[in-house]
């Protein structure tokens, strides 16, 4: 699928639709049989018309179990397509295809073929966030939250070969010491601009706040360091999946915690735990593609049955075998 880039994209206005919008929404969604699913990092009228917020393996599960017929996935292209992998005779509807993925984008099926072929016999691990062809060469997928566990159970004499994120990638070998894991050099480029220097600065100056890093951020290895050095209390450190930032919400002690993730995922945690003051480590961390799901282009979706999502069945198969084969390792556990 060829996605328009980050700079021809407009961005949510960040106006608030009125009641009669979110009437509309709901009488079209009981009309079509639909469930309405977003993600983490929508924006927060998506997020508070949605039936299920979460991150995009747990939504994709919950579709997958869901007694309607169609599912409308505000998110990204490819957590709609793991939608359509997992529930195949299901209608899954995503408000506005273009709304893509930098760090999908970041590895093609053909370059990982490619990459298979340098190292014969390696087992494929890759992220869950990754396109329906790079599932389907894949051997096990993970989410952010397991890719630990998933990389561990495989035997330690055999090669991994790890995408597409590379700060994921490189989490996992500090966890696992695994020296013939070969990472892919992909990235999500709203995560990798949260940088060391300001995750630093903020932390020195607010120095009882919690630190919730998710993986794919450039500064998650400047987190351990500050942990590591005593700048920062390493039990305040912790590097956490979408789905477990919102579970250590709920069970931090701390009166404020920063966040290294994108924007949206502070709505979730605000509802979840409304007496923490939750401030982002880069504020102008906002995926545009995840904006691109704005009121309107819901609206149309569930007015025109637009945009519908397809899998050819080859395609689908490959790729569901390598989501049940993370599943059989041990719970799937947050997803990105």
């Amino acid at each position: 699928m060829s996605l328009t880039t980050v700079q021809e994209l407009e961005p949510y206005t960040g106006v608030e639709p009125d009641q009669a919008w979110a009437e509309e929404v709901r009488a079209l969604a009981k009309k079509r049989d639909a469930v309405l699913l977003a993600h983490n990092y929508q924006a927060p009228a998506i997020q508070d018309i949605a039936d299920h917020t979460g991150d995009s393996l747990a939504l994709s599960r919950i579709a997958a179990a869901s007694d309607a017929s169609t599912i409308v996935f505000c998110g990204v292209h490819f957590m709609a397509e793991t939608a359509k992998i997992l529930a195949p005779g299901k209608t899954v509807l995503i408000p506005d295809a273009r709304a893509g993925c930098s760090l999908a984008d970041s590895i093609t099926a053909a370059q990982l073929r490619e990459w298979k072929a340098e190292h014969p016999g390696a087992v494929v691990v890759s992220y869950v966030n990754t396109t329906a062809e790079v599932k389907a060469e894949t051997d096990i997928c993970c989410t952010s939250s397991n890719a630990v566990d998933v990389v561990a159970a495989i035997p330690a004499d055999q090669e991994v070969l790890f995408c597409p994120d590379q700060f994921l990638g490189a989490h996992v070998k500090r966890e696992t010491g695994r020296e013939n894991l070969h990472i892919w050099a992909g990235e999500c480029h709203v995560h990798a601009g949260i940088n060391g220097p300001e995750l630093a600065e903020r932390a020195a100056a607010n120095p009882d706040a919690d630190l919730f890093i998710h993986p794919e951020c450039g500064c998650a290895t400047s987190a351990l360091y500050l942990a590591g050095e005593g700048a920062v209390p390493k039990e305040k450190v912790k590097i956490l999946s979408t789905g477990d930032m919102v579970h250590a919400a709920k069970a931090t002690q701390a009166s404020s915690v920063l966040v290294a993730t994108e924007v949206g995922m502070l709505h979730q945690l605000r509802k979840a735990a409304p007496d923490i003051d939750f401030r982002a480590v880069n504020d102008r961390a906002s995926c545009r593609f995840m904006k691109m799901i704005t009121p309107a282009a819901l609206l149309r979706s569930l007015r025109e049955g637009a945009d519908e999502v397809f899998v050819d069945d080859e395609t689908a198969a490959r790729a569901r075998a390598s989501v049940q084969r993370m599943i059989e390792i041990g719970k799937p556990g947050g997803g990105e």
